[in-house]
């Protein structure tokens, strides 16, 4: 029954390959901690009880609330899944609370120090280099996903219209507009690509052997470049997703726009951005103001 619920999930719900290892590895401990198999699981006979022992359990062992509230939002799932398809007549998680999780605010980059790693001329007629640059700057324009920057094709821009086409979370099209100076930039790009590279696969950032790009090749290249203007913890291709959205709301971007350009599902997902921004404006407030200081 896992099974069936993982390609549930999986092939209906279109949830990411990572997060279906996530709920399978949440199902696995659950049977672990009720000492059976997965193949033995008896789901009907699970009792409220039992979950809470479970939460119990987790919590003595001193997991993050986080984890902790995932591994319960697995088990509603699961048991929620259980019922629409009338395997079960009773859930036994519907008593089961979340735990409060305090969501830390998104980290992002200032204005200054994009400016300092954007600044960097694009008369440099060497692959890589130029195709480092690309990427940074497209990041910081568009507010995409690794996987969706990774996964672009050359069809996907429209150099008329002066947009990139993008497939995200749940195979969900969206159209971000890109600037004319960009649009220069990529066009560049893509002619010294085409030039030193002759086999290659349709994808618009490739590797020197015309491979599609790795997930860790770009977290590398974005880190270390980051690293060398910021002081953040965190220097990620998602912190530059934080950064776009950020930079948006502080300029006075319409919230339900920003929402569509970074393809959320909720205005929830967005308002979070709008904390950091009065988190900003009150630091500028105490900074600024005789008073508040």
């Amino acid at each position: 029954m896992i099974n069936e619920f993982l390609q549930y999930i999986q092939y209906e719900k279109n949830y990411s390959s990572h997060t279906v290892l996530s709920y399978h590895t949440d199902l696995k401990q659950f049977c672990d901690f009720l000492q059976t198999t997965e193949s033995d699981f008896k789901f009907a006979e699970v009792k409220p009880e039992d979950i809470q022992f479970w939460v119990l359990e987790l919590m003595n062992s001193k997991i993050s609330a986080r984890s902790l509230s995932r591994k319960i939002s697995t088990l509603k799932s699961f048991w929620h899944f259980l019922l629409t398809r009338n395997y079960i007549q009773n859930n036994p998680t519907l008593k089961i609370i979340l735990p409060k999780t305090k969501k830390p605010l998104p980290a992002f980059f200032k204005n200054k120090e994009m400016e300092q790693v954007l600044d960097e001329t694009f008369l440099t007629e060497d692959f890589e280099s130029l195709r480092n640059q690309i990427i940074i700057e497209l990041f910081y324009l568009t507010g995409l996903r690794l996987s969706e920057l990774i996964n672009i094709k050359d069809l996907d821009i429209d150099f008329e219209q002066g947009s990139v086409r993008v497939i995200g979370k749940r195979n969900k099209q969206r159209v971000i507009p890109l600037s004319s100076e960009f649009i220069t930039k990529l066009d560049k790009y893509i002619l010294v690509r085409n030039k030193e590279i002759d086999n290659r696969d349709s994808f618009l950032f490739v590797l020197v052997n015309g491979k599609k790009l790795y997930p860790k090749l770009v977290y590398r290249h974005i880190h270390n470049t980051m690293s060398q203007v910021s002081s953040l913890s965190k220097r990620s291709p998602h912190v530059l997703r934080h950064t776009f959205a950020t930079t948006m709301l502080n300029e006075g971007a319409d919230i339900n726009a920003v929402k569509e350009l970074l393809g959320h599902s909720s205005l929830a997902a967005t308002q979070v951005y709008t904390h950091t921004s009065f988190e900003e404006l009150n630091n500028i407030y105490k900074q600024a103001h005789p008073r508040a200081k």
